[in-house]
């Protein structure tokens, strides 16, 4: 068998990488020569497995400019056994300072799809081999112009006072139900967007709606509409009963705005949170597995 090479890219090899056939091109995801242009891709912590000079394996870690966090890995490909994968990542992670998390992008569901699990299973396997454990699963959902539910009328909605407001409700709130590019957030800023939302949003609350329920607040929301894509950034509740009305708040805000499509993640593990989402009329558009070290907690 031909010797397997494993190493980094150099600069201007891009096209090496994308000469590997992308396995999930359902996926919606940043191209790999826009990533390096962009400068969230490098070569130095972009790793291959040639094997006759034939791309096997593939790992981009990535880090957008100026973030205060460790680069994660980003894509992982692989056209050979788990082993090779293993072996890929051992020489990476050598190379980059230790094992990090692992992201592993994946289309909806996922599990019930055989030619998807066909593709995911390798890598995900030699994630394992390499020391990285499975630490949950978030699921992306997007609206895109489905009718909203009615109101009952129940709620009342209004913008917050101001930011101490926003903390202060925040403060009370356990776990929210949606957390959106909670790990942007913690990469680039260094922001926990579960206790600090502001922290990541900033301080103006015009992106911002408490729930009222006689005219105590039940929940609260935060949104932005000039993101990479409209999103339903925060959502949180000290009354379950308010969910269903809160998120169509939300959505009618973003969408009086102009937005045509509104994104949210949510915890795989929050049932009723993405049955609500569903009801709402958003739709899964793909799930991120999240591979952290033995040692270490996402």
């Amino acid at each position: 068998m031909t010797d397997l090479v494993i190493r980094p890219l150099v600069a201007g090899e891009e096209n090496l990488f994308d000469s590997m056939p992308d396995p999930l091109p359902q996926l919606r995801q940043v191209g790999y020569a826009d990533g390096v242009a962009g400068g969230g891709y490098r070569p130095e912590t972009t790793w291959v497995a040639l094997r006759g000079g034939r791309v096997v394996g593939r790992a981009a870690w990535l880090l957008p400019p100026g973030a205060v966090g460790a680069p994660w890995l980003d894509r992982f490909d692989l056209d050979a056994e788990p082993e090779v994968g293993a072996e890929l990542l051992h020489a990476a992670h050598q190379a980059l300072g230790g094992p990090g998390l692992y992201y592993a992008a994946l289309p909806a569901h996922w599990r019930r799809r055989p030619e998807v699990r066909a593709v995911v299973e390798a890598p995900m396997a030699a994630a394992r081999l390499a020391g990285l454990v499975e630490r949950g699963e978030r699921l992306r959902c997007s609206w895109t112009g489905t009718p909203l539910p009615a109101s009952s009328g129940r709620y009342d909605f209004r913008p917050p006072v101001d930011a101490a407001e926003v903390n202060a409700l925040v403060a009370r709130i356990d776990e929210p139900d949606v957390l959106t590019g909670v790990e942007i957030a913690r990469v680039v800023s260094g922001v926990d967007l579960a206790t600090d939302p502001l922290g990541w949003l900033g301080d103006g609350v015009e992106g911002w709606r408490v729930a009222l329920d006689a005219g105590e607040p039940v929940g609260l929301v935060g949104t932005a509409g000039d993101a990479c894509y409209p999103l339903l950034v925060y959502l949180g509740l000290l009354d379950e009963a308010a969910r269903p009305e809160l998120l169509v708040e939300a959505v009618r805000l973003l969408a009086a705005g102009g937005a045509r499509e509104v994104i949210a993640d949510v915890d795989a593990r929050r049932v009723a949170v993405l049955a609500e989402l569903e009801r709402t009329g958003f739709r899964q558009l793909r799930t991120r597995v999240v591979f952290a070290p033995a040692d270490q907690q996402d």
